[in-house]
């Protein structure tokens, strides 16, 4: 079934005409499990009983719940500092945890050298082609539940698959609509990738929406990135850290990635239209969520 798309509540509107595609209404918390449904059921299909992937929380939960349903067995590495909420999620869901490294990037190393090693397929999250078929449907979803073409969709920025995934079916179906995509001032590299046209490197993903710390580039999703992207735009800690708040206040309860595109906003007052962001999930710890609520100026500005 496809996901609500609602009208913003009047405190996070302001006025203009704002669309939420509530992601985070799925029962896993997240929109991953639409790029893990397909790429898992090909790799059933092919004969694979495991899979390894690495995660900050989403996407291990995403594959766990696929694996579930398919009988295959999920091995999710995640870095030592992951969110707890994420990792009980992945383990009620029937993942196991490997916790190792700093961030993701140091998980997903070690993930394919044990994979490798074991004989068992390494998923990696943003470098299969069959996660932006399943990123694409949020696209038509939103063409399909509006009556007119939105102005703008705007989507936040982890590894990029979400919004090359939007971005190819919307250049596709309705190519006036803005694609742009919001990452963390302390996580730039795929804006700054976008900008060079190639893979760029960044020795920072320090940011508390873990959704977006990413520090590594996906060649792939760079490539798709190129093609489809209008505007890739940053927001610091402290931007995403009020967004969070602003949306419990409009009683919803999101997480720091899922902040990204309510927090890009003003740098999008010259688009003339409606405007459709993507909450992309929930799972955030307590104390983290009461402290982005509270305390938003204790993070970095």
């Amino acid at each position: 079934m496809p996901t609500p798309l609602e009208p913003a509540p009047p405190l996070l509107a302001e006025g203009r005409a704002l669309y939420l595609k509530r992601e985070d209404l799925h029962e896993v918390g997240a929109f991953k499990w639409r790029g893990a449904l397909p790429v898992l059921t090909a790799l059933r299909k092919a004969g694979a009983d495991a899979v390894v992937t690495a995660s900050t929380g989403n996407h291990g939960a995403a594959t766990a719940w696929v694996a579930a349903r398919l009988g295959l067995r999920a091995i999710v590495y995640a870095p030592e500092g992951a969110a707890q909420a994420k990792l009980a999620l992945i383990e009620g869901l029937g993942g196991e945890i490997r916790l190792i490294g700093a961030d993701l990037d140091e998980a997903k190393e070690t993930a394919r050298t044990d994979a490798a090693a074991a004989g068992v397929l390494f998923f990696e999250d943003g470098a299969e082609r069959l996660q932006y078929e399943g990123y694409g449907a949020i696209a038509d979803e939103i063409l399909d539940q509006l009556e007119e073409p939105p102005a703008a969709v705007v989507v936040p920025v982890g590894n990029g698959a979400l919004v090359g995934g939007i971005g190819l079916r919307t250049v596709a179906r309705s190519p006036g609509t803005q694609v742009v995509g919001v990452a963390a001032k302390d996580a730039p590299v795929m804006v700054e990738s976008w900008h060079a046209g190639a893979v760029a490197t960044s020795d920072r993903s320090a940011t508390f929406a873990d959704g977006l710390a990413v520090r590594v580039a996906i060649p792939l999703a760079v490539e798709v990135l190129g093609e489809v992207v209008d505007r890739m735009l940053l927001v610091s800690e402290r931007e995403l850290a009020h967004a969070v708040g602003r949306y419990a206040r409009a009683g919803l309860r999101v997480e720091g990635a899922a902040g990204a595109a309510l927090a890009a906003l003003p740098q999008l007052d010259d688009v003339d239209g409606a405007v459709v962001l993507v909450v992309t999930g929930r799972n955030i710890d307590d104390e983290l969520h009461a402290r982005a609520c509270e305390r938003p100026e204790s993070f970095p500005g």
